[in-house]
């Protein structure tokens, strides 16, 4: 069986999906690892490291000859099309708007499997990629957030006066905001935290921080993670955190919901009113921002209501792969251990009987599986079949 690790081509990123650690646990399950010549050189991992693993390094992939192809950012169409009948993906897919990717694998015959798809459940933990690479994204963005902050985040006392702590609030205490809560507490701030799961207060409150409390419904979705709100609430909830926002020297957001555009939190008045060298840090730019007027992957100034100064609204992009040698050790784990599950006996041979195997499968069988995808392809082809704008 061959396993190809490629060098990852999109534009800034740095992770891989197998390290020479996961290179030894997948030879052990009996592939012949191929990597792609320079794929892990940004995570620091050189290619003799791979070879003393028991890998081989080529110059170029041959697609059609790999029996799995295990990647970090979601394939080309192109790509996609390449690859043989029955053959196998393993990495980050982004359904919901990689549509003509989810389409090409479909029509190509290959089975692939997204680790976004992967059941929150105990026994799938160790392959969750979600929770590893949003563990690197939330330490990521305070210490962005600190050395942007023309101030200290903690208490100093000294014989020329006391400096105050920083006040840092996060909204969104899912994985990467109870990261993010637990690194600016260590850093000295005094933290502040929102979200819209009740349970999520006692993991607060755990690391240090001190949970806000809004006279809000609740929103959660099955496991575990946040659901939309109504338009009415999000309104609301816009209203009672204005004054909290307003207090922070340092607003962290991370809020997001799978498959959707992340959720509007905090609005350009709700910025303004903040103070003159505040920082604002957006977790979630790339998936639309919970903060209005972010960029994804810019930095921008704006202008306090009082005209008195500026905040500096910072939209992270890819934060995970900014930090690409514990990210890529993390993430290539993952891999590895949905890998693992997908083999019996030494052969390929995916159970869809196993909840995990079936909850992470996207195409097999020249079929889309997962179903809420599915549908979104039936609605871009009605839309492309009555002449309007389909996908791009």
């Amino acid at each position: 069986m061959q396993l190809g690790i490629p060098r990852e081509r999109r534009d800034g990123e740095r992770r891989v999906a197998g390290t020479p650690d996961t290179a030894r646990q997948l030879t052990g399950l009996g592939f012949e690892v191929l990597v792609e010549a320079g794929a892990g050189e940004a995570a620091g991992h050189p290619d003799r490291d791979y070879e003393q693993a028991g890998a081989r390094i080529v110059p170029d992939l041959d697609l059609a000859d790999l029996d799995l192809l295990a990647h970090v950012r979601p394939l080309e169409p192109g790509t996609a099309r390449l690859l043989k009948p029955g053959a196998i993906t393993v990495g980050f897919a982004s359904p919901s708007s990689e549509l003509a990717t989810v389409r090409a694998l479909a029509d190509a015959g290959v089975t692939s499997f997204a680790l976004e798809l992967v059941p929150r459940i105990s026994r799938a933990q160790s392959m969750d990629a979600l929770s590893s690479q949003a563990l690197v994204a939330g330490y990521r963005c305070v210490l962005e957030a600190a050395i942007r902050l023309p101030r200290f985040f903690p208490l100093y006392m000294t014989a020329a006066g006391t400096v105050p702590p920083a006040r840092v609030l996060v909204l969104g205490a899912g994985v990467a905001g109870l990261q993010a809560i637990g690194t600016a507490k260590r850093l000295g701030a005094r933290v502040f935290a929102n979200d819209i799961r009740p349970a999520s207060a006692d993991e607060v409150a755990s690391l240090g921080g001190t949970f806000i409390r809004l006279d809000l419904e609740t929103a959660e979705a099955a496991g575990g993670y946040a659901r939309q709100l109504s338009s009415d609430a999000g309104t609301r909830q816009r209203q009672l955190l204005a004054p909290h926002v307003a207090d922070a020297d340092v607003l962290i957001t991370t809020a997001a919901v799978p498959g959707r555009r992340a959720p509007l939190l905090v609005t350009l008045d709700m910025v303004q009113g903040m103070r003159p060298g505040s920082v604002v840090v957006d977790l979630a730019a790339e998936s639309g921002g919970n903060v209005e007027g972010v960029v994804a992957g810019q930095d921008t100034a704006v202008a306090t209501a009082d005209g008195s100064g500026h905040v500096q609204l910072v939209g992270l992009k890819d934060p995970a792969s900014a930090m690409a040698a514990d990210s890529s050790r993390l993430y290539a784990k993952n891999v590895a251990n949905l890998v693992a599950l997908l083999v019996r006996d030494g052969a390929l041979a995916p159970d869809f009987g196993d909840e995990v195997v079936a909850g992470a499968c996207l195409t097999s069988g020249g079929a889309v599986r997962h179903q809420p995808t599915a549908d979104l392809l039936g609605t871009a082809r009605q839309e492309t079949g009555n002449g309007q704008e389909g996908e791009r």
